[in-house]
């Protein structure tokens, strides 16, 4: 292993700001712009914990899991090989791959799975909630997973990048992650957080190789940044990209733009506790006033994006094919709001009982869309007599606002296919205690409680697609939260880089797939 102490004797120049850590053994040849894949995207990353921030790690492939999950949202095989499921659904034998090596030579087998698991179990992520009594190793390479009750939603929790294995001597003694030893075709070089990362490939990969000797992924937050970024070749692939720069970037001979639909919406999130959100008429009512045609034309330009619906056609359990889109209606909008007590003031703005129609909306400019989203939203609701103030913020004031109660409503793009199965993201969102952080707020359905319940044990498809309709339908009808738009993932890709494949699903950037343009 080269530490940083040979690194520095061996360059001279390499400059000491930040903290590095390097893992790879030396290569002759240093990562250089002619043998490195240069990936530029606005998350940044502090932690080398999966349970923080896997989601860097399991794209840039160092780290695998047990599961994947492929672009149409089926769970398929990943470091394990097969598994099987007893007739009651409570215990899952899983049978692992033979010949995997960690990035330091160690071999995989049921220990090291198993204490990986173990220790994802005690942090926060997707498998600490699961009903998961006993994880315990058969043999070398199976172990056997009991929980207290049937959960179908099991392979998508082990799918998840905090549920990612790692060797044994990545972990102290108490679990927290020393070095970032995983099982992927690339492994960790460089590390400096939050900004840079830098990985080199793993000759011992079980699995396809990678070509690319070298990839780094920056982080820069600033959407224009990234956007000169993709112009001038600085960066390869340059996820993120602010929708108004696309006809630019079209029209340049050395990138092409993609456009990817994700299991992501931009939606409304809102505190339905509030006095002037209380009555399901004024959400109802709030939503008719979106020009959600006009949102996705001009402003994300992404014609037949708009939808008032949570989730996409593509998760056909929970979408709705038999109700018609919400089209604008302000006059019907201006209708209900009047019948709720609300008149015009000499401002412009609907006043009750001598209080002002006036919110808060806060969003983030992670995402550069968000925005300019948010504006138009302002725009449009003011012709309804609705004062909106929009404070543009950081992400994490969002689920703050929830938990102590002082947010009104935020715009956010919420994924849901953060675990391969939606339920597991309308149970965090819908379910007990009024709802998530970055779900419903102050909005609680008992009967949707104990549906979302029996909708982790049924296996049967008819049954549960009429429970998932039943569910999304009362979703819908009460709008605690207001969709506006699913999400358009924009890419620019360089044209010296051949085979990309953009991953709807958000868990791997496929490095071994891709190759350089021999020039």
């Amino acid at each position: 292993m080269i530490t940083l102490l040979h690194i520095t004797r061996r360059l001279g120049l390499l400059s000491l700001l930040g903290f590095l850590v390097t893992y790879s053994s030396w290569s002759f040849s240093l990562p250089n712009p002619s043998n490195t894949l240069s990936i530029s995207a606005a998350f940044e990353f502090t932690s080398l914990d999966p349970s923080k921030n896997g989601y860097i790690y399991t794209r840039m492939q160092v780290v695998e899991s047990l599961f994947n999950v492929d672009g149409k949202g089926s769970i398929t095989q990943g470091l394990a090989n097969n598994w099987q499921v007893s007739s009651d659904g409570k215990v899952w034998t899983i049978n692992l791959r033979e010949d995997v090596l960690f990035h330091d030579g160690s071999v995989m087998d049921s220990a090291t799975v198993l204490k990986s698991l173990s220790i994802a179990q005690q942090k926060h992520g997707a498998l600490k909630k699961s009903p998961v009594e006993a994880i315990k190793a058969i043999d070398t390479h199976t172990i056997e997973i009991t929980l207290s009750r049937a959960y179908n939603l099991l392979p998508a929790v082990l799918a998840h990048y905090s549920s990612a294995i790692l060797s044994s001597e990545s972990y102290d003694d108490n679990g927290e992650v020393l070095t970032l030893s995983g099982t992927g075709p690339y492994q960790v070089y460089t590390y400096l957080p939050p900004h840079k990362l830098v990985v080199e490939k793993f000759d011992g990969y079980w699995g396809k190789q990678g070509s690319i000797p070298y990839v780094s992924y920056l982080t820069g937050h600033r959407a224009e940044s990234r956007v000169l970024q993709a112009r001038s070749g600085q960066a390869d692939i340059v996820f993120g990209l602010d929708p108004a720069s696309l006809p630019s970037l079209k029209r340049l001979p050395n990138l092409t733009v993609y456009s990817n639909a994700i299991p992501r919406t931009i939606v409304l999130k809102l505190n339905s506790g509030h006095p002037f959100l209380k009555d399901v008429k004024a959400r109802q009512a709030l939503s008719l006033a979106i020009n959600r045609a006009g949102i996705s034309n001009a402003i994300l330009r992404t014609p037949g994006s708009e939808t008032d619906q949570l989730m996409p056609p593509s998760m056909g359990d929970w979408y709705l094919s038999d109700v018609e889109k919400t089209t604008y209606q302000l006059v019907k909008a201006k209708e209900i709001l009047a019948s709720l007590g609300w008149e015009m003031n000499r401002n412009g703005v609907l006043e009750k009982d001598g209080e002002p129609f006036e919110m808060t909306l806060i969003t983030y400019a992670d995402r550069p869309e968000l925005t300019t989203v948010a504006t138009a939203i302002q725009a449009q609701w003011a012709e309804l007599g609705v004062s909106l103030k929009v404070d543009v913020t950081n992400s994490s004031a969002i689920p703050m606002g929830h938990k102590n109660g002082t947010l009104e409503m935020a715009l956010i793009a919420r994924n849901y296919g953060f675990i391969a199965n939606p339920l597991g993201v309308v149970l965090a969102d819908f379910g007990e205690n009024g709802g998530g952080d970055w779900g419903a707020m102050n909005w609680y359905s008992q009967d949707i409680s104990a549906d979302l319940k029996r909708l982790e044990q049924i296996n049967d498809t008819a049954q549960y697609h009429q429970l998932t309709q039943k569910n999304a339908r009362v979703i819908f009808d009460e709008k605690p939260m207001i969709p506006v738009s699913y999400y358009i993932q924009q890419t620019a890709v360089n044209k010296r880089v051949k085979g990309f494949y953009f991953d709807p699903y958000e868990r791997s950037f496929y490095l071994n797939n891709m190759e350089f343009i021999k020039q």
